[in-house]
């Protein structure tokens, strides 16, 4: 019997020790933090063994293969030591990917993977596919496989991900932007982490199709640099050569996927603001290869709800907007809120910096922003950016001293946006920690009037 050893006791981590259990491997898991009790239930009731709050090198340099969660880094010692030893190292995703035949949509960018894959998952349920919801979303991958297998699965996949995924094929791969993020992770070198996305390419052929935003600098430069074997749909704002999506001269949305077209005016889209169009394109295009009806995907588009802490609307408290957009953890998601937003916004900075650099967003601010309000436990290099290039800056430690700020600086008819540009393990646990938090405070103040 070969061994599986996973690491990382999380939604991934499990469900591939359940995966590796049902396909007759020893399986053990171990996690150097500690393990959610939704998850250690789950261990427990599939009677794995499981050990948190370190990793037992005996335990786990005599596997066979490893599959790490993408969250802990190549640099941490035990993934050093099982790499030293030869061990094989994998993903999830890859795991998963071992046991199942099924058609497989990855996406993948910078900014948008959420909504794009929840968008994509939206427009292929309404068709009646058989379709599940991977990646950094939904139940993990290897779960799925294990126990609710589906025909088709869009996974949404980061580049934390994608290190780890060798044999893995995407039938449709998306890669909707490039900016800087995560630089922390690799070096500092904007090309590692690249070609860390540019993986999602890996393994696909003619009869596969590669989605792309063609005015993305970085991924243009890429394309020139690699051979891609996969057919190729971009997408543009306007028509371009090649463009398989793009907004005619009449506003209307133009999606050619191949047998499927759609023709539908960008006003009825669900999603607005111009990232949101991509997002809508490359979901449109995504379900049109897959021979999704036009009427379906005209829909869909129109009537998805978005998601959870993307720009989303909290309450209007004495004739102020508040908008929870803590999903935006680089420079470049918060430029996109920033483009969508009006004028006088109150904006909400702060967390871990993951070197960024904010001059991106600098026209914007000077643009729309009345006041920022710094939050997180070091604000040094927000305040030294910003001190000067807009009309208020506060320093605050807190969401409620954030939020009291935000309270002091607005005035009716101001909108406050909670958009970071940083990660939130300062302060927070997840952004979706950060973003629910904001919304209560929000609400609260409602109740509090």
């Amino acid at each position: 019997m070969k061994r599986l050893v996973v690491l990382g006791g999380g939604e991934s981590g499990t469900g591939a020790a359940i995966l590796g259990k049902d396909k007759g491997f020893d399986v053990f898991l171990s996690d150097f933090g500690k393990i959610a009790q939704k998850y250690t239930d789950q261990l427990d009731a599939e009677g794995l063994d499981w050990e948190e709050g370190q990793h037992t090198e005996e335990k786990i340099l005599n596997a066979d293969l490893v599959v790490k969660s993408p969250g802990i880094p190549p640099t941490a010692p035990i993934v050093k030591a099982i790499v030293e030893k030869g061990i094989p190292l994998i993903s999830e995703i890859e795991f998963g990917g071992y046991f199942t035949e099924s058609k497989m949509v990855c996406i993948t960018g910078s900014n948008g993977k959420t909504t794009t894959t929840m968008l994509t998952y939206h427009i292929l349920q309404k068709a009646g596919i058989d379709v599940g919801l991977a990646g950094n979303v939904g139940n993990s991958l290897a779960y799925q496989v294990a126990r609710d297998p589906h025909e088709v699965y869009v996974i949404e996949l980061s580049s934390f991900q994608l290190e780890n995924m060798y044999d893995f094929k995407a039938n449709i791969a998306v890669i909707l932007n490039i900016t800087p993020d995560h630089l922390d992770r690799y070096d500092y070198k904007m090309q590692n982490y690249i070609n860390a996305k540019f993986r999602i390419l890996q393994n696909m052929t003619p009869t596969d199709a590669f989605i792309y935003w063609q005015d993305d600098p970085v991924i243009t430069s890429q394309l020139k640099r690699i051979a891609v074997e996969a057919s190729l749909f971009p997408f543009s704002e306007e028509k371009e050569e090649n463009s398989a999506a793009y907004v005619d001269a009449e506003n209307n949305l133009i999606i050619n996927g191949g047998k499927t077209s759609v023709n539908m005016p960008r006003a009825d889209l669900a999603l607005s603001g111009l990232h949101n169009l991509y997002n809508s394109m490359a979901a449109g295009l995504s379900a049109a290869i897959l021979n999704v009806k036009k009427e379906v995907i005209r829909k869909a588009l129109s009537d998805f709800e978005g998601v959870e802490h993307r720009l989303e609307y909290v309450a209007t408290v004495d004739g102020v907007r508040y908008i929870n957009d803590s999903k935006a953890t680089n420079v470049n998601s918060c430029w996109y809120a920033l483009e969508n937003s009006p004028k006088n916004t109150i904006l909400i900075l702060g967390g871990k910096d993951k070197g960024n650099d904010y001059s991106e967003i600098l026209p914007l601010v000077r643009e729309k922003v009345k006041a920022i309000v710094c939050m997180g436990k070091d604000n040094a290099k927000l305040l030294d950016f910003f001190t000067g290039e807009v009309p208020a800056i506060r320093d605050t430690h807190s969401l409620d001293d954030a939020i009291a700020a935000c309270r002091e600086l607005a005035t009716e008819g101001d909108t406050v946006l909670l958009s970071p540009c940083c990660a939130s393990f300062d302060l927070f646990n997840s952004y979706e920690h950060r973003g629910t938090l904001f919304k209560e405070a929000v609400n609260n103040l409602n109740s509090h009037k």
